[in-house]
């Protein structure tokens, strides 16, 4: 599936499961997206033991609901571990909202984790409008978000997000974000947009499922996602004339938190303070601006 170039045998065994298990998901949403189609899809990486993180995420801003007639919904991506037990399964079976394919739950295999959401949206629900990416330490303003994809009246070739700090591969061995040159030969990143929220046209969603086949893997998904914007020659927009994507933490007030879409670094804890703060000031009015 993939062109792969120097890349460690942990991942080249991954990616042999993932392409194996192409149509394997081991857990999926029980929904039928021909009968009842989302305008907005979220999808949010996760990890097995982040149950209170995902619980937080269920009860706030990542609970189903509409807005502007406009159904939201939220999914999380979950790889695998060898410690996974039932646990998984029985959260699966009561909130129907995990998705998960057999490979390695790592860093590393970030990458593959955002592929596997592209491929379920591509198979199972392309009559959706909207597909956000999203980190489970991301707080998102979804009532905002929907607001402004509506004023966009637009549904195709649309990708929105902010800047990544990725311009240049890293070649450190010691960093994080290391880049061999056998991975990534030049000296230059596309334009791409942070992890911490990203939102785009389902329809690109598809497109860069199946063109994803042509690109050399990077475990930067931020930069495999830029990779294949570029392959499709598909331009980041912004969404507002204001920067509304928050690669940091905005402390928190209500006034301006309801003219963001994401803020990044949050605790389960706060995320629960906020959304409920938020709540309960929707009918208060503002004097200032954008944050």
């Amino acid at each position: 599936m993939f062109k792969c170039i120097g890349i460690c045998s942990v991942c080249l065994k991954d990616m042999s499961i993932f392409q194996k298990n192409n149509h394997n998901f081991l857990k999926m949403p029980d929904m039928d997206c021909k009968k009842n189609p989302p305008f907005l899809i979220i999808l949010v990486t996760s990890h097995r033991d982040q149950i209170k993180t995902r619980m937080a995420i269920r009860e706030t801003w990542g609970k189903e609901r509409i807005v502007t007639d406009k159904r939201i919904v939220t999914f999380f991506l979950l790889g695998s571990t060898s410690y996974d037990g039932n646990a998984v399964m029985v959260e699966s079976l009561v909130y129907k909202d995990i998705i998960q394919k057999d490979f390695l739950d790592t860093y590393n295999n970030l990458t593959l984790k955002i592929l596997m959401g592209l491929e379920w949206v591509h198979k199972f629900c392309p009559q959706s409008s909207f597909v956000m990416k999203t980190d489970s330490d991301t707080f998102v303003n979804t009532l905002y978000l929907t607001e402004l994809l509506l004023k966009r009246n637009r549904t195709t070739r649309f990708f929105a997000g902010a800047s990544t700090m990725h311009s240049h591969p890293v070649r450190d061995p010691r960093s994080r974000w290391y880049v061999s040159k056998e991975e990534y030969p030049w000296n230059k990143f596309p334009r791409c947009c942070s992890g911490a929220g990203y939102v785009f046209s389902t329809d690109v969603s598809s497109h860069m499922y199946i063109v994803s086949q042509n690109i050399s893997f990077l475990k930067l998904e931020d930069v495999f996602v830029g990779l294949c914007l570029a392959y499709l020659k598909i331009k980041v927009e912004t969404l507002h004339s204001e920067p509304v994507f928050f690669v940091k933490r905005i402390e928190f007030s209500p006034c301006r938190y309801r003219k963001l879409v994401t803020s990044h670094f949050v605790t389960y804890t706060e995320m629960l303070m906020y959304w409920y703060g938020l709540e309960k000031s929707r009918d208060e009015e503002c004097s200032g601006g954008h944050p």
